[in-house]
């Protein structure tokens, strides 16, 4: 018990000691011993402290020849915090100050990486995976050259597209699911033409199928027989596009509803027309 108050007492003792040397510093109107503290404290991962004392140098030491280093360590502060919004805002800043830096393309792509970092879930609002997408390809634009970072722009658009078409998608099923079949049908069909190679393709297709079927029964005389017919369509092109499937089954049971549908619609106009 006696060993953990003494390791108690001497970390209290550590902690206020630096806490006045940090206070102390602040104080000081030395600008390189300021500089090379918030240096020291970066390297050691301390990126609320150095944040702090470059946050301050960054307007006093504009003209000077530490400005851009200020600029460079101030952004990845931010950024090793995880305020990936202000990062990138530095990021393209410290880029547009000096665009002949050779550090200008390292910050163009962090700025377009802190979009990335913040692009949500699927499910949430996509705006911030659109602004990521447009920053990494501005960047392809800007360093057509740098390769390293143009594969790694490549792989992270790759990804970020995923997500966009996961949610096209699953914004396709829902109209499926609340019975909003016609919009169903409208959101599938934009899944498979903005996204032709997706993974969702044979089940996007086969969700249409469904779609015009549920349609074609529930619509009004007038459009009925179209609109079965249409779903009959679909049904055989199923079958011939994915000739083994695991919709198989559903799709041929499908079809023999809507051949019945069609029977039916065909009896009735004959009836209508003999009277």
């Amino acid at each position: 018990m006696g060993n953990r108050i003494i390791l108690l007492i001497t970390f209290i003792g550590t902690f206020m000691l630096g806490c006045n040397d940090f206070n102390r510093l602040q104080k000081s109107t030395d600008l390189d011993k300021k500089y090379d503290a918030a240096v020291g404290y970066y390297n050691k991962e301390d990126y609320v402290k150095a944040q702090l004392i470059f946050d301050e140098l960054y307007s006093v030491l504009r003209s000077t020849e530490k400005a851009e280093n200020v600029a460079y360590y101030l952004a990845y502060c931010d950024y090793k915090m995880g305020d990936y919004i202000m990062a990138s805002y530095l990021f393209r800043n410290y880029f547009r100050t000096y665009p002949t830096s050779t550090r200008a393309s390292e910050c163009l792509y962090m700025s377009a990486y802190c979009h990335y970092m913040v692009s949500p879930p699927w499910s949430l609002d996509q705006e911030d995976t659109y602004s990521a997408i447009d920053e990494f390809q501005y960047f392809i634009q800007m360093f057509p050259t740098d390769t390293a970072h143009i594969h790694e722009c490549n792989k992270l658009v790759d990804l970020l597209h995923k997500k966009l078409e996961k949610k096209a998608f699953m914004n396709a099923k829902m109209y499926y699911n609340i019975a909003d079949y016609k919009a169903a049908i409208t959101a599938f069909n934009l899944v498979l033409h903005d996204y032709p190679d997706t993974h969702y393709r044979e089940e996007a297709i086969f969700y249409t199928v469904e779609a015009k079927y549920y349609l074609a029964s529930n619509s009004v005389e007038a459009k009925q027989e179209e609109r079965v017919n249409d779903a009959i369509k679909a049904c055989s092109d199923f079958l011939l596009q994915f000739p083994i499937s695991e919709y198989t089954s559903q799709i041929k049971n499908t079809q023999d509803r809507a051949l019945k549908l069609q029977d039916k619609i065909l009896k009735n106009n004959k009836i209508r027309t003999n009277n």
